[in-house]
């Protein structure tokens, strides 16, 4: 029942935003219930015979509807709410009066007071009605001391009743304002536990289109050092085949005729280009193989990596990814790998993405910076990698436009980026950084000068 009349003062097909709708709600269910208790408390009243407050308490149901439909048709909640708690105010006043001052039930009343603005208008309006509420009690007290105490005006034989009537009708009246506000509260609790998951749900797909978007620039650059490995078994293939015709133009001599040192050497040639196919085919091999291990979804399982080879790969796959997506970019390019670098255990396909992203972001730095400086700047990104203090080492260094101050602080946080819109999501240094500390316990920082360039270093301990 009441919720149609909840629904009459603030149908939910006005709803606009949510929270403003829900405290709107609470609002009219308050005001709904302090009416049906002033009616019911009209019965304790008559009972008792105290006329004029039962006056009162009709005025207040009356006058409480009275500034819902005002409120229905426009009035503002906080101007209702004042007004509602106003004439609330002056009606404990006066019950108080006639039911014997500080031994009145009115006074403890006072208290509903605070607690119905905390619901309707929040904490600075229940402070304030606190305080209101205080300061009546204090003038009744004063009052009584200074003067003689305050004589009930009703029949005393019904005294047990009419204490009986208020206790319970001011229980009750409590009852449903906390009962308000915890529905209200848990309503905002699921509301904000289902947000979280959606945002979660977003998260996840940002990441996925994270890790898409690092493999749709991977694919020119794989295309590109790819094709050189095949055409050196092209090459080697044709050479080998003319080397064979030429041995077997050699072998259909009569043996007096044939050049056993000319033969000798096309056999050890033969070798050689075998071992050439087969060092190419499989660099080719290893390309498609890392191309996969981009696509497959990851496991997590760890492997011994070697990370002079995977930096080096994919600093030659991120320059001629970024070559294909753009014909102005160019940049000088240098790896610089020490030989005693100890595998460590990693997640190759997690390390790839991350060495993937910070080269990229190199090349994007030096290229913005070729684009503002021109033909005098001589782009260059360095990667190196180094065993230092027990731990293994990749710096990727670039002499770009640099980080400013401002900003240092931010750009491991989730979608920060200071690439134009449509140029960078903002997770891949964010995701980076999860996946070397959170996911191989090691350290990403980074050193940065304005119009210098920057190093990024990571480590991971051995």
């Amino acid at each position: 029942m009441i919720n149609k009349w909840i629904d009459f003062f603030i149908p939910k097909a006005s709803e606009k935003e949510n929270l403003i709708f829900k405290s709107d709600r609470i609002f009219v269910t308050v005001f709904l219930i302090s009416v049906l208790a002033n009616l019911i408390s009209i019965s304790t009243a008559a009972q008792i015979r105290i006329v004029g407050v039962g006056y009162l308490l009709f005025a207040n149901a009356i006058s409480t509807l009275f500034i819902l439909l005002l409120f229905k048709n426009g009035l503002n909640r906080n101007i209702g709410a004042h007004i509602y708690l106003g004439l609330h105010a002056i009606s404990f006043v006066f019950q108080a009066w006639f039911q014997g001052g500080l031994e009145s039930p009115a006074i403890a009343s006072m208290f509903l007071l605070p607690a119905v603005a905390m619901l309707v208008i929040g904490k600075k309006g229940a402070l304030c009605w606190f305080a209101i509420a205080l300061f009546w009690i204090i003038v009744f007290f004063i009052y009584e001391q200074t003067f003689d105490p305050i004589v009930p005006q009703y029949d005393l034989s019904k005294k047990s009743f009419f204490y009986f009537g208020s206790i319970l009708g001011s229980t009750v009246v409590i009852f449903f304002i906390l009962l308000v506000y915890e529905n209200g509260k848990n309503e905002s609790l699921l509301e904000v536990q289902q947000k979280h998951k959606d945002l979660k749900n977003t998260q996840k797909q940002l990441i996925q289109t994270e890790k898409l978007a690092s493999l749709g620039e991977l694919t020119a650059g794989i295309a590109h050092e790819i094709q050189n490995p095949l055409n050196f078994v092209i090459n080697f293939a044709e050479l080998s085949d003319e080397m064979l015709m030429e041995l077997r133009d050699e072998l259909s001599k009569d043996i007096e005729e044939r050049n056993s040192s000319l033969m000798d050497n096309i056999i050890d040639d033969l070798s050689s280009n075998l071992k050439k196919i087969t060092h190419h085919g499989q660099r080719a091999s290893d390309i498609v193989k890392g191309m996969l291990e981009l696509t497959r979804k990851n496991t997590g399982t760890k492997e011994l990596v070697n990370l002079n080879e995977l930096t080096d790969e994919y600093l030659r796959l991120a320059f001629h990814g970024l070559r294909a997506k753009s014909k102005d970019f160019n940049a000088d390019f240098e790896s610089i790998l020490d030989p005693k670098l100890p595998k460590i255990n990693a997640v190759r396909q997690d390390i790839g993405r991350v060495l993937l992203n910070l080269i990229n972001n190199a090349f994007y730095a030096v290229f913005e910076q070729k684009i503002k400086e021109g033909s005098s700047y001589m782009p260059k990104v360095t990667v190196t990698t180094i065993l230092e203090k027990g731990n293994a080492q990749i710096i990727i260094k670039d002499n770009g436009s640099g980080i400013s101050e401002e900003i240092k602080n931010k750009i491991f946080q989730p979608f920060f980026t200071t690439k134009p819109s449509g140029n960078g999501t903002g997770l891949g240094l964010s995701l980076a950084y999860d996946i070397i500390v959170k996911g191989h316990n090691g350290e990403i920082k980074f050193n940065s000068e304005i119009n210098e360039g920057s190093s990024f270093i990571i480590s991971f301990p051995i």
